[in-house]
């Protein structure tokens, strides 16, 4: 399932407090979407890293209680005490049996020894496939049997969506746009220890906004998601010395045209980060009109780009224009 089709999702199922599962290849951005849920809603979040944990640290140690002259447990502090959230169990899978049993009564019962789970809380659980190369347990059928299971895929589309918003080097987002395949590389035959994921294409956008030296940057960019990809990129980015002033553009002061792909590629992301960085009005009509001359696909690329990220148009009189010209690739 895709991202944004499992954020509506796991948001309704959240509401209605059913454990969910999400599967999925290492580096494709499951934890992460989860915690975005609960920052759209505005509710706390709690990461649990099962595989790091022994079972006395969710179920809490021992101790002698005089009074009833019985042993109980003291909960750790890191479970929620009241409010609203998600309780993540990250890696599930991957935790060791006897953590996965601490965590099987949690989830069925929502309390574990002395604990009990504040009513506002919702269990999500996530973990990597057992072919992924990760280390990971065949997970019980009474536990597997609790969740609601999904299996998260990549998907450009909705990872373009995220890294303009997550404001991303624009290098990055429209190599991917060029290169959709280099999104995801990983193979779980390969040995091979960088390969491009969701994740490692973040890591790229911080190298290039670090002070690493040019000398160095192709080795570490290699790092992150393999020299193969690494040199690829590099020679994409190359592509913004053939730019058109993006600005000037935006400011209606007109700019060449390319029929060349890779650069259309990039001055489309360059655009559409442009406009998104400063959104007034004059600068979207100048955007479009100079639409009107671009390839076709290009074009509607743009202002798709634009609609996914929020823009409204339709009051645009250069939009009527527009939707007019290319109405056919819309249909």
């Amino acid at each position: 399932m895709r991202a944004t089709n499992l954020i509506a999702t796991i948001t309704s199922l959240v509401e209605q407090r059913v454990p969910t599962f999400l599967w999925g290849a290492p580096g494709i951005g499951k934890s992460s979407i989860v915690k975005q849920i609960a920052e759209d809603k505005g509710i706390g979040f709690i990461d649990l890293r099962l595989a790091l944990m022994d079972p006395t640290d969710l179920k809490g140690i021992p101790f002698y209680d005089k009074e009833s002259h019985t042993a109980l447990w003291a909960p750790p502090a890191f479970l929620p005490k009241s409010g609203e959230g998600i309780l993540f169990l990250d890696e599930l899978n991957s935790a060791p049996p006897s953590v996965q049993a601490s965590a099987y009564q949690l989830i069925l019962d929502r309390k574990v020894g002395e604990y009990e789970l504040p009513h506002g809380w919702a269990i999500v659980a996530a973990g990597n496939r057992e072919g992924d190369r990760g280390v990971t347990y065949r997970m019980p059928s009474p536990l597997a049997n609790r969740f609601v299971h999904f299996e998260m895929e990549v998907d450009v589309g909705d990872w373009r969506l995220w890294a303009y918003k997550k404001g991303l080097d624009e290098r990055v987002i429209s190599y991917i746009s060029y290169k959709n395949e280099h999104l995801f590389t990983f193979d779980a035959k390969s040995d091979i220890k960088s390969f491009a994921t969701p994740r490692s294409w973040e890591y790229v956008d911080k190298i290039l906004k670090s002070t690493i030296t040019k000398e160095l940057l192709l080795d570490t960019l290699s790092g992150a998601v393999g020299r193969e990809v690494a040199v690829s990129f590099l020679a994409f980015a190359k592509v913004a010395d053939r730019l058109p002033s993006i600005e000037d553009i935006l400011r209606g002061e007109g700019g060449e045209y390319s029929n060349e792909v890779d650069v259309l590629y990039a001055l489309s992301t360059g655009l559409v980060s442009g406009y998104l960085k400063d959104n007034r009005d004059e600068r979207l009509e100048n955007l479009l009109k100079y639409t009107l001359e671009l390839k076709s696909e290009f074009a509607v690329m743009i202002v798709q780009d634009l609609q996914r990220n929020g823009v409204r148009m339709e009051h645009s009189e250069v939009f009527k224009e527009w939707v007019k010209r290319f109405a056919y690739l819309l249909a």
